[in-house]
């Protein structure tokens, strides 16, 4: 993917930043060309052009998108890991992939756990770091100051919590309301099978007169 000066880009787990320059460096002997680009926070970045793809460099999302990134914000939909390690390496790899909807799931996953227990050190950094990517390229494409994003941000994450809860009690509902229809038919069966093992002794005395 090639990017010209002027472009706003996504530096995985960087952020937002402008292509500033396009040069050519030496490094030991090897001539390359690198984008010059100029991060949020105002620190200078070089990504060789040859491995743009590598890093995961990208464009900044479109005016579209962002009404999609919202939607799965608030869709209730949030997966989790019980294995902190297996949660975490998950968690670490949509990170680095550069795809700022692989973001969002990590802030909804870890957002919600917040709410139920003390997240550790490593897991409160990632967390802060995704709000911190999401809000920032959102507010960079709607032109938007960040307070009032982070604001949307999270009544998109309390509407997906609410949903996910409501999700949840409705599962487990049904589920309590399979357990009585197949309990209530499991004693129905047990009753008719206790009815006819009771009648079967008369019947067969019955049958036994007759013959003699």
């Amino acid at each position: 993917m090639a990017f010209e000066i002027g472009d706003k880009v996504i530096y995985p787990n960087h952020g937002l930043g402008i292509v500033e320059r396009i040069e050519n460096k030496t490094i030991m002997g090897t001539t390359c060309s690198f984008y010059q680009l100029r991060m949020a926070n105002e620190t200078t970045v070089f990504v060789p052009v040859d491995n743009v793809d590598g890093v995961g460099l990208r464009r900044a999302i479109t005016d579209d998108e962002v009404d999609r990134l919202f939607s799965l914000l608030g869709d209730g939909k949030i997966e989790s890991h019980q294995n902190w390690k297996g949660r975490f390496k998950d968690n670490s790899d949509r990170m680095r992939t550069g795809s700022i909807y692989d973001v969002v799931e990590v802030l909804k996953s870890l957002s919600h756990l917040a709410r139920s227990k003390s997240l550790s050190f490593r897991e409160k950094r990632m967390l802060d770091r995704a709000k911190f990517l999401v809000v920032s390229e959102i507010s960079e494409v709607m032109g938007e100051k960040s307070p009032v994003i982070d604001e949307r941000v999270e009544q998109s994450l309390e509407r997906c919590f609410v949903t996910k809860a409501r999700n949840t009690a409705r599962s487990a509902a049904a589920k309590l309301t399979r357990a009585k229809t197949a309990a209530v038919a499991a004693a129905a069966a047990e009753a008719q099978e206790a009815t006819v093992a009771a009648r079967t002794p008369a019947a067969a005395r019955r049958t036994a007169r007759v013959v003699s």
